[in-house]
């Protein structure tokens, strides 16, 4: 792709201003489906952007602008956001666009003591454009959080560690027969970026999420929480019970949604697991 076709494929972060269980448009999605996966900018000055809030409440601290990333080398089954799964499937965004979009929210976002939440489908997928976003956001002293599955965690450059004030890091199991299963790749990768996370002594909370039958099993998450507990910088374990808001997104996408039968998890499951994670001494929710 030319820079001028770059240009002519950008669109505003505005414009993706959304919900992240908003289905990416089906039309666009079925017409590029056979087009050859674009290449990350070598200079990271663009990338591919599902969607973004500019009042999330739930990936980090305080209030945040969450900017959702495509691409994605997980499959997991109970993934609410397929459409990110892809490159292609994102819309073009400048970095030029990012900080101006950014930065209309920057002040206030620091007054909330909030920030700013870089999500997906995967960030790391695209980190020369991870990279540059975060970078300048610690030049604007906004706090800065990565939500990853820490499988592409190699990518992550001393700088990018630097720049990055907390990671949310989704480890779907312990076991892993069980982890392979969920996401369709190996857990060993996820482990091996939370110790270098924890050996820097930079924060990390860790989402966890419960799905009866798939995750729930008793040793299951008594080995995540047992490694878990071996994370020194570890502020927080977050169990987030299994929904199923992002069903229609399979549906629409013609992709078989496994779990279409499975109920989110009773009270005394849930109270069972975050039973678990305290008797370790970790801060849960």
């Amino acid at each position: 792709m030319n820079e001028s076709e770059k240009l002519e494929s950008t669109v505003s972060v505005s414009q993706l201003a959304g919900s992240r269980y908003d289905l990416l448009d089906l039309k666009m999605l079925k017409e590029i489906e056979d087009a050859t996966e674009p290449a990350e900018d070598p200079e990271g000055l663009s990338g591919y952007v599902h969607s973004c809030e500019t009042m999330g409440t739930a990936d980090g601290p305080g209030i945040r602008f969450v900017l959702f990333m495509t691409g994605c080398p997980l499959r997991c089954q109970y993934c609410h956001n397929p459409d990110t799964w892809r490159l292609k499937n994102g819309h073009r965004v400048t970095m030029d666009d990012v900080k101006g979009e950014i930065g209309k929210y920057a002040d206030f976002l620091i007054e909330a003591g909030g920030g700013i939440t870089i999500s997906g489908g995967e960030p790391l997928v695209q980190p020369k454009f991870l990279a540059s976003i975060l970078r300048w956001c610690k030049e604007k002293n906004l706090h800065t959080a990565l939500d990853t599955s820490g499988f592409l965690g190699k990518r992550m450059t001393k700088q990018m560690f630097d720049d990055t004030d907390l990671v949310l890091l989704d480890i779907k199991s312990s076991v892993p027969e069980v982890y392979k299963a969920v996401t369709g790749v190996s857990v060993e990768p996820t482990l091996e970026f939370a110790r270098r996370r924890a050996a820097r002594n930079i924060s990390i909370w860790i989402r966890y999420v419960l799905v009866p039958g798939l995750t729930d099993d008793f040793d299951n998450v008594e080995g995540v929480a047992d490694f878990v507990s071996t994370l020194s910088s570890v502020e927080r374990v977050e169990v987030l019970p299994f929904h199923k808001m992002g069903e229609h997104k399979w549906e629409a996408m013609d992709l078989k949604y496994q779990l279409k039968e499975i109920e989110p998890p009773s009270e005394e499951l849930l109270a069972r697991v975050l039973d678990q994670f305290r008797q370790r001494n970790l801060t849960v929710y």
